[in-house]
């Protein structure tokens, strides 16, 4: 009988062996593409506009809700071991200070919004269910980034809301049409 600690790497190895050649390359190029999304950044404080989430999008559709969660963990371990691959923020530190900074929520939602984006195009791939399945991982973004703002910055959520998502709304529409739009070209599905 196997201990908890053998099960554990049991299932970890299990799941490293799962990720061929072709799959790794995708991962480690999705969380790339997300640290150069972060780079294209119009500062607002507390939170810049970036295209990351534009990505976080994609690598779950694309990747499906297993690999898009892995690249988006990449992207973070990149930039918690101090890798300047988070936005350039004006007096923001390097590393894992910026996960309890005021983007730490946004950033920490990428993972969950990738796995859930893909997960629910997984089951359904018409336009409308993946826009709202893009939608959804924004709106977890967003919610996240809210509360981790509140919790860590402004302590107040009425200022969180307007700093944090309000401001994003248009931006987020935005983004998840381009997504959805990008998706769609890429995977051949039709309209309907």
């Amino acid at each position: 009988m196997l201990s908890k600690d053998q099960a554990h790497q049991s299932k970890v190895l299990k799941a490293l062996q799962e990720i061929s050649g072709p799959k790794i390359f995708w991962i480690t190029a999705f969380a790339i593409l997300t640290a150069l999304a972060a780079q294209l950044a119009i500062p607002a404080k507390p939170v810049p506009f970036t295209l990351q989430t534009l990505l976080v999008l994609l690598s779950g559709a694309l990747l499906g809700s297993r690999n898009g969660a892995y690249s988006q963990f990449l992207y973070l371990f990149m930039g918690i071991i101090g890798l300047p691959v988070f936005a350039q923020i004006p007096d923001a530190p390097l590393g894992f200070s910026r996960i309890i900074g005021p983007t730490g929520g946004y950033l920490l939602a990428f993972p969950i919004a990738a796995y859930l984006v893909g997960f629910l195009i997984e089951r359904e791939k018409n336009y409308w269910s993946i826009v709202a399945s893009m939608f959804i991982g924004e709106l977890v973004i967003v919610l996240l980034g809210v509360l981790h703002l509140t919790a860590f910055y402004t302590q107040n959520i009425d200022e969180a809301v307007k700093v944090g998502a309000a401001i994003f709304s248009i931006w987020m529409v935005v983004k998840v049409f381009i997504a959805a739009s990008v998706y769609m070209g890429i995977s051949g599905i039709k309209n309907k």
